[in-house]
């Protein structure tokens, strides 16, 4: 296997990631991997709680998904045992126990489902039953004394609840124990997890060390919202996308997310490269300022011909079409094109609009720009300076010095451009 640089790995490793812990472990763990031509085993454990993934559960299966992209091993550790006990993280009362049966049924589910996002085929699937059900009283007893009450306590959810009286079971402080024997028995590298899960992933750490194993080393992600913008993603909150609706119905879910979501999501729920990023950050700015009453501020122009290569003017057309696509109604990105230009030049009283006693310099299109933006293609005339211009007389003129020449023939003119939200 060969293994991309550090540098590489690493870029890729922290996409979307909330904290590397300790940091510099990791990269250490990665060059003697890179070094020794040997994969890191890469854990995440999941609990069966319910038969169906969403889309915030995809989150850290996406970041498992990087690891084996990377060439490293990852395994899914299916916690049929602990899902018997009931993972007490958030939780404000005792999870309700399930038993072993409704505990695999559900991790068969989960397997089918993980195959959205992970390469199944090169998946180590675990049953932490395998391992924890073969336990004896003394081997509970003697898990039990590796960590203290007072550590127990030192988990927020806990002591929120030891400190308004309400309940909690011995056997919950159990979960994050029997959480950390998953890391000692698969002898993990590293374990992933949402921000939620940091207290019981350390716990993995410290059992590791008390077994005389090298400490893993934890990644936890971002809890992601859910389609209402405030609670994180949940079934229970109603506000969930399963990984098995259809792709029709994700789409009109997520069109209830606010735009203030929209970047955590695309990197979080959609993997989004650096690319994508930047050019959803653009038109994020664009729409404050256009909604912040910036409309006269809006100026269309481009830096074509930078390349020889290209006819000036098209990048012009494209610029227009991903302002509407951005969300601009088409009335504020034609005045972006015509006056708003002219004003910013200090040129508004001659050129920009067509008024008396200013210079007539004038499109004739065919179609109407107000419905269709990409009509504004459709040149048949130009008046400048008071002479009319022929689109073919001048491609003509430009003929073999420059291309492309013409809508048809300009390579991929809109740049895949989509609109984010469909028209009203």
């Amino acid at each position: 296997m060969t293994y991309a640089p550090i540098n590489e790995q690493m870029d890729l490793i922290k996409r979307g990631v909330e904290e590397i812990l300790p940091e510099d472990e990791l990269v250490k763990k990665l060059e003697r991997s890179l070094s020794k031509s040997l994969p890191l085993t890469i854990k995440l454990g999941c609990d069966p709680s319910r038969p169906d993934l969403h889309i915030g559960h995809g989150v850290v299966l996406r970041k498992l998904r990087h690891f084996q992209d990377l060439g490293h091993t990852a395994v899914l550790v299916i916690g049929d045992f602990t899902a018997m006990i009931g993972d007490p993280t958030g939780r404000n009362k005792t999870r309700p126990q399930l038993t072993l049966q409704e505990a695999r049924s559900n991790a068969e589910s989960y397997v089918e489902q993980s195959k959205v996002i992970l390469d199944m085929k090169l998946v180590k699937v675990k049953y932490n039953s395998e391992w924890l059900s073969n336990m004896n009283f003394n081997d509970v007893v003697r898990l039990a004394s590796s960590y203290t009450v007072s550590r127990m306590l030192e988990r927020d959810d806990f002591t929120k609840r030891f400190q308004t009286e309400v309940p909690i079971s011995i056997h919950e402080f159990l979960y994050p124990l029997a959480q950390a024997q998953d890391s000692v028995e698969l002898n993990s590298d590293v374990e992933l997890g949402g921000t939620d899960q940091k207290f019981n992933l350390l716990v993995g750490r410290d059992l590791q060390k008390q077994n005389n194993q090298e400490p893993q080393c934890i990644i936890t992600t971002p809890l992601i919202e859910g389609t209402d913008g405030i609670e994180k993603m949940s079934k229970s909150y109603g506000n969930h996308i399963s990984l098995q609706e259809s792709p029709e119905d994700m789409y009109g879910k997520t069109l209830s997310i606010s735009d203030d979501m929209i970047l955590k999501w695309l990197v979080l729920a959609a993997d989004a490269g650096s690319d994508v990023i930047e050019y959803a950050q653009r038109v994020l700015e664009l729409n404050r300022l256009y909604e912040s009453g910036g409309e006269n501020l809006l100026i269309v122009g481009t830096d074509e011909p930078v390349y020889t290569t290209l006819l000036p003017g098209f990048a012009f057309h494209r610029e227009l079409l991903a302002m509407v696509h951005a969300g601009l109604p088409n009335i504020a990105v034609l005045k972006a094109a015509t006056i708003n230009g002219a004003s910013a030049l200090g040129i508004a009283d001659k050129l920009g609009s067509i008024e008396p006693g200013k210079l007539a310099d004038v499109l004739v299109i065919k179609g109407n720009p107000f419905e269709d933006i990409k009509v504004t293609r459709n040149i048949t005339l130009v008046i400048k300076g008071g002479e009319i211009y022929y689109p073919e007389m001048l491609l003509k003129s430009a003929e073999g010095m420059i291309g492309p020449q013409g809508p048809d023939d300009h390579a991929d003119w809109e740049l895949h451009i989509k609109p984010l939200r469909p028209a009203n």
